[in-house]
C-alpha cells in the first residue's frame, strides 16, 4: 500500500484556507478588482491572502510610465556608486566563477535596463520592478539590495508547504521533504516513514530546488540551498529571520514568483498539488484595476517628503528603539542556561555523557534596537557559568547569522580571547567624490570639537555632534591605519589607492580602545579594552569548534575572520546540495559595513546645512555631487518595510598583498556535516553531532576532518548538577510535540529598525 504523501500536510493548509478564501469572488472584471473582492471579504484577517495566480495577474497589470521609471532610474544611480565592490564583481577571480557565483556588471545590466524602459520594451510596472531587483539580486551581495514597490511593497508571495533537506543516516546525500511529514514520524505516528521528494512540478527535485535557491541573496550555493529549507535557528528569530524557508515564501522567498500551483510527487509513488498564495501587504480599497493600483500606490506625492524623513538615521543604533518586550518562541531548543529575549544568543549544556559540553548558540549579532547591552551580558553570564561549572569542551552555533551591529562581532571574539590582536582584516571604501567631500566636512568639524562619549541629557547638541560626526568614520581620527597607527589628515585616509581597475580609500581598522566607542557599538564597550581588561581566556582555542549552516554573513563573517584567521578555530559546515565533497561554512556576504541608502543621504543633507560655514559654502557645496542626494524618489518607490542598501566596505585580509575584498575568496570548512531528520527538530543533535566529530567520539564529517582521535565517548562521573539539568533535557525532549513546530514563521521587518552596521537582512 502507498504511503500517503503526508499525515500533516492538509492541517497545514487548513488554517490558511479558513482565514482567507483563496478563489476570489468571481463577480470582479479584472484581476486586481478579484484582489479587491477578496480581500474585502477578509476584513478580520490581519494579513489577507488571495491565490498567487490571481496576484499576478492583477501586479502585471499595473502599467509601466517611461518617465517615472526613469526618474527612479536616474534617482538610485548616486547611491550605486557607493557599493564597494563592483569592479571585483565585473571580473572576479577565476575561483570564484568557477565555485560561487559568476561576474556580474551592474553598471551594464542598469544601462540594459534604462535602455529597455526608454524604449518602452517592458510590459508593465512589475516587469520593470523585476529586472531592477534582479540587477542587485544576482551580485548574491546581501548588503546590495533595492526591493521596488511593485516587487515587495503590494504583495509577498508564499507556499503552505515547508520543506526539509535531510541525510537518511548521516553519510548518504540528503533528499528533500515535507517537513510535516517529519513531525508526523518525529512525534505524530513513529510508525509513519515519510516519503523524500522526488519531483516538484515534474523536475527532479533537487534540480529544481538549487534552481530555486539562486534567488537568494547569499553567495555560497550550499548556503543558498539550507536557506531554501525550514530551520530551527531561522525559526528561533520570528520575522526577523528566514522564517521556514524560501520554497515556503520567507526571506527573499517572499519576492520570487512561485507560480500558481505547485506539484509533488514522492518515491513512493504518491503525489500532491496545491495553490500557492499571495499575502495582500496593502488596501484595496478603490482598486479595480491596474491602472487604479498604481496611482494608489506607485507615484510619487508632490510637496516635501516624509519618506526620506523617516528613513533617516544616525549610523548608531537608536536608543529610543526597543526590542520585542515578550520572548519569542524558539522550538527545538533545549532549556537554556542563559537566554537573550529573542533568542538573539542563548548558552546551553548538554546531557549525559555530552556533560562536559557547552554550547553558545548565536544566530544574529544583534539585528533589534537596544540589544546590544543584553547581548553582550548573555555572554559574559554563561561563558563565566560555563568554565564555573566545570565544562570543557565549547561549541559555538552561528546557523542563521546574518549579522548585526558589527561591535558586537568583535567584542564576542574579544570575550572568547581577551588578549593579543583584535583584527584579522581592515577595511576600506570606494575613493569618489561623494565620500572625499563628507571626509573633508566632517574631519574639519570634528577638528574643532572633542572626543568624548557622556550621557545625551548631559547637552543634547554637543552629543548629537559627537554621535553623528565625531565617531564618524569621516573623521579620520576615528580609525587606525593598517599598522595600527592614526592618521594624520583626511587626505592620508582617503587616498586614493588603486586598485583592479578602481579607486579606494587607504586601509583602515576599528580603534577598539577609542573613549567614544560606545557610539558605534550601540553603548558597549569591547572586551580587552578601556575599563574591561580585567578577563582570563574561557577556553583554549583546540577546546573551540564553530558550526554554521553557511547563512553566516556581514558581522558574523567578522567574527569569522577573527577566530578562523588569527586563533586557528576549527569550522564546521552543515548541510548543503546533494553532492559530495566539502562545502563552505561562510556563505553570505563578507563585506564588513553595509550603508542605508536614507543614511547616505542624511549625511550629504547633514554636510550641505549643518557643516558649511556660511549660505554661500552651502550654496557651492550644493552644486557638487552631495546636491544629488535630495531626491527622495528612491524611498518611495522602495517596497515598505524593506532595507535598502549598499556594502560600503570590503573587508581586506592581513598580509593579502593583492587586497581581494574578502567576498571574492573562497574558503572551504573543515569538516562538512549532514543534516539528519533529528537535527530538523532537536538542536541538541546538531550540536552533539559537532562534539563527537571535534572532541572525539564518532566523526560525522563527510568531507572533512577536525584532527580528532576518535573513540568511544568516555562515560563521565556526573555531578548532582549535571543529572539534575540531563533530567531536564530528557523531560524536555519527551514533552515535545507537533504544535511546538509553528509551520507559519514568515518574515516580516516593518516596524523595524533595519538600519544596523552589519547585517544582511532576510
Amino acid at each position: 500500500m502507498l504511503l500517503e504523501p503526508s499525515l500533516l500536510l492538509a492541517a497545514s493548509l487548513a488554517p490558511i484556507a479558513a482565514a482567507s478564501p483563496l478563489h476570489p469572488r468571481h463577480n470582479a472584471s479584472t484581476p486586481c478588482a478579484q484582489v479587491s473582492a477578496a480581500v474585502a471579504a477578509q476584513s478580520g484577517v490581519a494579513v489577507p491572502t488571495v491565490a498567487a495566480r490571481v496576484a499576478y495577474e492583477c501586479i502585471t497589470s499595473v502599467p509601466i510610465k517611461k518617465d517615472a521609471a526613469l526618474k527612479l532610474l536616474d534617482s538610485i544611480a548616486v547611491y550605486f556608486k557607493w557599493q564597494s565592490n563592483t569592479a571585483w564583481l565585473k571580473d572576479p577571480p577565476k575561483q570564484y566563477v568557477e565555485k560561487v557565483q559568476p561576474a556580474v556588471d551592474i553598471w551594464a545590466k542598469y544601462d540594459e535596463i534604462k535602455s529597455k524602459v526608454e524604449a518602452g520594451e517592458y510590459a508593465n510596472e512589475f516587469e520593470f520592478g523585476i529586472s531592477l531587483y534582479t540587477l542587485g539580486q544576482s551580485t548574491h551581495d546581501g548588503h546590495f539590495v533595492y526591493i521596488p514597490d511593485s516587487v515587495g511593497g503590494i504583495f509577498n508571495w508564499a507556499r503552505p508547504v515547508p520543506l526539509v533537506s535531510v541525510s537518511s543516516d548521516g553519510k548518504e546525500l540528503p533528499k528533500p521533504y515535507v517537513y510535516s511529514d517529519i513531525l508526523a514520524e518525529s512525534f505524530a505516528n513513529s510508525s509513519f516513514k515519510p516519503s523524500p521528494i522526488s519531483k516538484i512540478n515534474g523536475e527532479k527535485a533537487t534540480d529544481y530546488l538549487e534552481k530555486w535557491s539562486q534567488l537568494g541573496s547569499l553567495q555560497d550555493r550550499d548556503a543558498l540551498y539550507n536557506n531554501v529549507f525550514y530551520e530551527l535557528a531561522s525559526v528561533s528569530l520570528g520575522p526577523v529571520g528566514s522564517g521556514i524557508g524560501t520554497f515556503a515564501g520567507s526571506g527573499r522567498g517572499r519576492w520570487a514568483y512561485p507560480g500558481a500551483v505547485t506539484h509533488l510527487e514522492f518515491y513512493n509513488g504518491t503525489t500532491y498539488k496545491f495553490e500557492n498564495y499571495a499575502k495582500v501587504l496593502v488596501s484595496f480599497t478603490g482598486v479595480t484595476d491596474g491602472e487604479s493600483l498604481y496611482e494608489s500606490y506607485f507615484t510619487i506625492p508632490t510637496g516635501t517628503s516624509t519618506v526620506a524623513a523617516a528613513n533617516s538615521t544616525s549610523p548608531t543604533p537608536s536608543t529610543s528603539a526597543s526590542a520585542t518586550a515578550t520572548p519569542i518562541p524558539a522550538p527545538g531548543y533545549p532549556p537554556p542556561i542563559f537566554r537573550e529575549e529573542n533568542n538573539l544568543i542563548g548558552g546551553y549544556y548538554l546531557e549525559d555523557d555530552y556533560s562536559d559540553i557547552a554550547v553558545l548558540s548565536v544566530p544574529s549579532f544583534v539585528s533589534l534596537g537596544s540589544a546590544e547591552i543584553p547581548f553582550q551580558q548573555t555572554g559574559e553570564k554563561f561563558l563565566a557559568a560555563a568554565k564555573a561549572a566545570g565544562k570543557k569542551k565549547l561549541v559555538i552555533d552561528l546557523s542563521a547569522n546574518g549579522g548585526g551591529t558589527i561591535l558586537q562581532g568583535y567584542d564576542l571574539y574579544k570575550q572568547l580571547f581577551p588578549d593579543g590582536i583584535g583584527h584579522a582584516a581592515a577595511d576600506r571604501f570606494r575613493a569618489f567624490e561623494s565620500t572625499d567631500l563628507l571626509g573633508q566636512y566632517f574631519s574639519r568639524t570634528s577638528e574643532k570639537l572633542p572626543r568624548a562619549y557622556f550621557p545625551e541629557e548631559q547637552n543634547e547638541t554637543l552629543w548629537e555632534l559627537e554621535s553623528d560626526v565625531v565617531s564618524s568614520m569621516f573623521n579620520y581620527q576615528s580609525d587606525l591605519d593598517k599598522d595600527d597607527k592614526n592618521f594624520p589628515s583626511w587626505p592620508a585616509k582617503f587616498g586614493p589607492v588603486e586598485n583592479h581597475g578602481d579607486k579606494f580609500s587607504s586601509l583602515f581598522r576599528w580603534n577598539l580602545s577609542d573613549v567614544i566607542i560606545p557610539f558605534n557599538s550601540g553603548g558597549i564597550y569591547i572586551h580587552g579594552y578601556g575599563n574591561l581588561t580585567n578577563y582570563t581566556q574561557p577556553f583554549a582555542a583546540e577546546d573551540i569548534v564553530v558550526v554554521t549552516d553557511g547563512y553566516c554573513a556581514s558581522t558574523c563573517t567578522i567574527f569569522s575572520e577573527l577566530m578562523r584567521q588569527v586563533k586557528g578555530v576549527k569550522y564546521v559546515s552543515l548541510g548543503g546540495r546533494a553532492k559530495e565533497g566539502i562545502t563552505q561554512a561562510i556563505g553570505g556576504v563578507k563585506g564588513t559595513n553595509n550603508n542605508p541608502w536614507s543614511y547616505i543621504q542624511s549625511l550629504a543633507q547633514l554636510t550641505i546645512t549643518e557643516l558649511t560655514n556660511s549660505t554661500a559654502e552651502a550654496a557651492s557645496l550644493n552644486k557638487t555631487e552631495l546636491g544629488s542626494y535630495w531626491d527622495d524618489t528612491p524611498f518611495y518607490r522602495a517596497a515598505a518595510g524593506t532595507s535598502i542598501n549598499v556594502n560600503f566596505r570590503d573587508g581586506i585580509r592581513d598580509g593579502d598583498e593583492s587586497e581581494t575584498p574578502l567576498q571574492f575568496i573562497y574558503e572551504p570548512s573543515d569538516c562538512r556535516i549532514l543534516y539528519t531528520k533529528a537535527m530538523t527538530v532537536d538542536a541538541t543533535a546538531i550540536w552533539k553531532a559537532v562534539a563527537d566529530s571535534a572532541f572525539g567520539g564518532t566523526s560525522h564529517c563527510i568531507a572533512g576532518d577536525l584532527g580528532s582521535t576518535y573513540g568511544k565517548r568516555t562515560a563521565k562521573e556526573l555531578t548532582v548538577q549535571e543529572r539534575i539539568y540531563s533530567r531536564s533535557l530528557h523531560q524536555w525532549r519527551r514533552d515535545l510535540s507537533v504544535k511546538d513546530f509553528p509551520l507559519d514563521v514568515f518574515t516580516d521587518l516593518s516596524g523595524q529598525d533595519l538600519d544596523r552596521h552589519g547585517i544582511m537582512w532576510p
